[in-house]
């Protein structure tokens, strides 16, 4: 496994989850849930690349 791109992707998720919290009264009222959901998802997937990378 490429742990540079594991960790790369960690540090973007966890940016854009954080953008996402900052900004969230300039995000329009229909994108608001889709990215969302897809900041979690990445987050989660980060969480999970993280403990993966422990075990392994």
């Amino acid at each position: 496994m490429d742990y540079s791109r594991v960790a790369l992707f960690i540090v973007l998720a966890i940016a854009l989850g954080f953008i996402l919290i900052m900004n969230k009264n300039n995000i329009p009222p229909k994108l608001k849930r889709p990215m969302a959901l897809t900041a979690l998802v990445m987050i989660v997937l980060a969480f999970v690349l993280v403990i993966y990378s422990y075990l392994a």
